[in-house]
């Protein structure tokens, strides 16, 4: 069986390395086709590369393509009515023969769409009625009966995620873009969360005049439940932040801490981030500085919150 496997492996692997010496200009043509396309990429194909067609359309309408899949079939029983003029179709096909693929070929031109091939024979169908064709070509597909598509279709699939990488540089699709389509994932919240969406506030949040005493500042922290306080004038303006770190090492010092007012122990001017600031920007600042908690300002460096370290777990963000 580790044989068996062995062999697959190794073939699929040398189909993928096969493709950098297939590449060729109309990988070019291609990318420019697609950029400037002012409809949608639409990818077609039957049965294993119908499959694949799907994740590269998935791909690509993920970092900033338009795209779609169209099941070969189905697109002459009526789905051809998405295809229009200004979109351009990515057609699979191994073999470039495949029957439900083929008779979509003189259909397509006659909308005025253009085609890019993938398929591993440039003397086919497929690749002598397409603008483009690009090679997907295998020597051998690793399937012990010679008959399921293994190796061609993950030479497939790679080709379409080189076209979805040359797409991004191209069109210079960022992070932020590529959360904007993905605002359910870690990589969105990332991105799109602030600081007001995670920082606690209110009753949740311990904060203190100069002038209280450490016994009263610790019950302020019992009852807010969170790791410091705040300290505060009277106009409610930050003016340094205790924590429970500073408690453990005043109290090696002084013993006698309690009784005495937070202003002669608390940190001073300590960092703090406003609100409109990025969640992941907050995660930074308390990663690089090596602290559990962050003071939450508006622009006056009035405090509005506190975002703890756990706050940014619960987001997800950590």
């Amino acid at each position: 069986m580790l044989k068996r496997a062995q062999e697959v492996i190794n073939a699929e692997a040398q189909a993928v390395k096969g493709l950098l010496r297939q590449l060729d200009n109309n990988f070019e043509k291609a990318v420019n086709l697609m950029t400037q396309c002012q409809g949608r990429v639409i990818v077609t194909g039957m049965g294993k590369t119908g499959i694949i067609g799907r994740k590269i359309a998935a791909t690509l309408s993920s970092t900033g393509t338009p795209s779609v899949f169209m099941h070969s079939a189905e697109a002459v029983h009526g789905d051809l009515g998405q295809v229009t003029s200004k979109d351009v179709l990515i057609v699979i096909s191994q073999s470039g023969e495949t029957e439900e693929t083929t008779r979509l070929l003189p259909l397509i031109k006659k909308i005025g769409a253009k085609t890019i091939a993938l398929t591993g024979k440039f003397n086919s169908t497929l690749a002598k009625h397409s603008n483009v064709v690009l090679n997907v070509e295998v020597s051998e597909e690793g399937c012990p009966l010679g008959l399921a598509p293994m190796a061609s279709t993950t030479a497939t699939l790679v080709m379409g995620d080189a076209l979805a990488a040359c797409l991004i540089d191209r069109k210079g699709f960022r992070k932020e873009d590529f959360a904007l389509y993905h605002p359910g994932g870690s990589l969105g919240r990332r991105l799109l969360l602030k600081v007001e969406d995670i920082m606690r506030k209110d009753g949740n949040l311990a904060k203190v005049k100069s002038s209280v005493k450490i016994q009263e500042v610790l019950l302020a922290i019992t009852k807010a439940r969170c790791g410091c306080a705040c300290v505060v004038d009277v106009k409610g303006r930050l003016l340094g932040i205790f924590t429970d770190g500073d408690l453990r090492r005043h109290l090696e010092i002084d013993p006698r801490i309690l009784s005495k007012p937070v202003d002669e122990v608390m940190t001073k001017n300590p960092m703090a981030i406003t609100q409109d600031k990025l969640a992941a920007e907050a995660f930074d600042v308390l990663k690089t500085r090596k602290i559990d908690e962050l003071p939450v300002v508006d622009k006056g460096r009035k405090l509005v919150g506190l975002v703890d370290v756990q706050d940014l777990l619960k987001a997800g963000l950590v």
